[in-house]
């Protein structure tokens, strides 16, 4: 079966336009591959001099344009774009373990022991939100990865956490933390909003939707994790429609499609019919850039704004930072 026509791309993307990205773990791979290909990618918040290439990803770097660990909600990329914005401060400030260590609620996986003391938490914080406003600033393209509907918020105001209190860090509380699964009109109503907030600040940003293919592991619902994973994934992609419908800056590509669609018969994915296998990734890109060897497309230029020197070579698909993985574990 061919797909070469499955994917029109609404624009042709140069390696001139300046492109920044976020979302769920599968979002990762994208960024890998503009990277590889020698794409223009931003990456504000690049790894110190100093650490080894090996630990990157552990430490939340050359993964997406800035530090902000995997973002696999709407109501989550919104609220990171009105922080950096200062239109939105939490109350929910740190985590404190029982040897000191503190943990940045909203990015509990980029310093896998803690910080050394709250003080250093909040002068990263500063630092990264104030590179993450740069990114509005700067990028042509913002590509988002849709991830999932599943979430869990503080109760006190609503702020949405990547994980749940109790997994990486914190402690679950019943009375300050509650599940969201949130609903079409939830999911359009932010993502719209996330189009406007970048827009205010860069009128001419354009966005490239994708949903990612990686399925739930575990769910917070009453529902078996099939039928949790077929809701989310099917609210999401609906959404990518609308919003493709309705604004002619933005396009969607069918990464979901092209992974976990019927006629795919799962052998993208590796024997536990969750991580996306090496073939799948790469089948996935390549119908993607072969969309995009248009007219302007390979055109090398000098780029517009300080991207990391140099394309960076693809990340192995088997070290793909999940955070969400880390439920299995509390599932069984």
């Amino acid at each position: 079966m061919h797909f070469s026509d499955l994917y029109t791309p609404r624009f042709i993307i140069s390696k001139s336009e300046v492109i920044a990205a976020a979302g769920s773990c599968f979002a990762q791979h994208i960024g890998a591959q503009f990277k590889r290909r020698g794409y223009n990618f931003l990456d504000v918040e690049p790894p110190p001099p100093l650490l080894p290439e090996a630990q990157y990803h552990d430490y939340g770097f050359d993964l997406y344009s800035a530090r902000y660990g995997n973002v696999y909600s709407v109501r989550q990329l919104l609220q990171l774009l009105r922080r950096a914005r200062g239109e939105f401060t939490p109350k929910e400030n740190a985590w404190t373990d029982d040897k000191g260590r503190v943990r940045d609620p909203f990015r509990p996986s980029i310093e896998p022991d803690g910080f050394a003391s709250l003080a250093e938490m909040e002068a990263d914080r500063a630092y990264h939100l104030s590179q993450v406003a740069g990114i509005l600033r700067q990028a042509d393209l913002f590509v988002f990865t849709f991830g999932l509907t599943e979430a869990w918020e503080c109760v006190e105001d609503g702020a949405i956490l990547p994980t749940c209190p109790g997994t990486i860090g914190g402690s679950f509380d019943p009375e300050r933390y509650r599940f969201k699964n949130f609903t079409f009109s939830e999911v359009m109503a932010d993502a719209e909003e996330v189009i406007a907030l970048a827009r205010a600040e860069n009128p001419e940003m354009k966005f490239l939707f994708t949903v990612s293919p990686v399925p739930l592991t575990a769910t917070a619902t009453d529902d078996h994790v099939l039928s949790a994973t077929v809701y989310s994934k099917s609210v999401l992609r609906a959404v990518c429609g609308e919003l493709r419908a309705k604004y002619d800056a933005v396009d969607y590509f069918p990464s979901y499609e092209l992974v976990a669609s019927h006629p795919m018969r799962a052998m993208f994915y590796m024997p536990n019919l969750r991580t996306v296998a090496p073939d799948g990734v790469k089948s996935v890109m390549e119908v993607f850039f072969a969309a995009h060897r248009g007219k302007g497309a390979d055109v090398a230029a000098q780029p517009k704004a300080a991207a990391r020197p140099g394309p960076a070579p693809e990340a192995d698909p088997d070290d793909v930072v999940c955070d969400e993985e880390i439920l299995e574990a509390f599932g069984r």
